[in-house]
């Protein structure tokens, strides 16, 4: 896919170059020479421009462009003038990043076609995944239902996945496990890397160290952290 991210802050510039490494064609533009000259050679391409700038933002490939996201992070003002540009020029996808409420409001009425809270957000999964004891990470996928990983208890060492039947005891399902493995980097320190299984069948013997992703109810994963190894 094609993207536009307007604003190359830590967010937005975070952004960008994730997506480049996805392999989608990512067009990062900033009114900061220094920002632009950052990250210019970490994404498929990036501009030094206005967005505010309804010429300048015409010269943009906007028909070819699927998605364009305004990420700019402190300039209100800023963040609002360029969504209507883009809006107005009827771009695919509009996806804008909201500072407060009335910025949201604001760009809402607009019609963008999604408003993203990045910090509120980050510090939400922060928040959940500090709640719930013993989990590694966490995602939310509503009020009832969440994704985590999660060290394998030691009462499941050894087995296979259809001994320890996590699934007919705590209604949990194992996505797939993931191991530690100890790597070097440019600088000569040890560091840990996460290696994903893949698809995991009822014969996958369980061993010390692995990490389950769990998929289930929050209830039914807060009953499996509490059970005694």
């Amino acid at each position: 896919m094609k993207y536009i991210i307007v604003g190359m802050g830590n967010f937005g510039g975070y952004l960008a170059m994730r997506l480049t490494d996805l392999g989608h064609e990512v067009i990062g533009v900033d009114n900061s020479e220094n920002r632009i000259d950052l990250i210019s050679n970490k994404i498929t391409h990036a501009v030094t421009m206005n967005a505010t700038d309804a010429q300048a933002v015409k010269n943009l490939p906007l028909k070819d462009c699927d998605v364009v996201i305004i990420a700019i992070g402190e300039d209100v003002g800023a963040s609002i003038m360029s969504t209507a540009i883009f809006k107005q020029l009827q771009v695919k996808r509009i996806i804008a990043r909201a500072i407060n409420d009335l910025h949201e409001t604001v760009i809402r009425s607009i019609g963008v076609d999604e408003i993203i809270h990045p910090e509120e957000e980050t510090a939400d999964r922060l928040s959940k995944r500090l709640e719930l004891k013993g989990v590694m990470d966490s995602l939310e996928i509503s009020d009832e239902y969440n994704i985590i990983e999660v060290k394998l208890p030691k009462r499941y060492f050894g087995m296979k996945v259809s001994e320890a039947d996590i699934r007919k005891e705590f209604f949990l399902n194992i996505l797939t496990v993931i191991k530690l493995e100890d790597k070097t980097n440019l600088l000569g320190l040890k560091t840990q890397e996460k290696r994903v299984i893949g698809v995991i069948t009822p014969e996958y013997l369980l061993e010390e160290g692995d990490i389950l992703l769990l998929f289930g109810k929050i209830k039914n994963i807060q009953e499996f952290l509490n059970l005694e190894d």
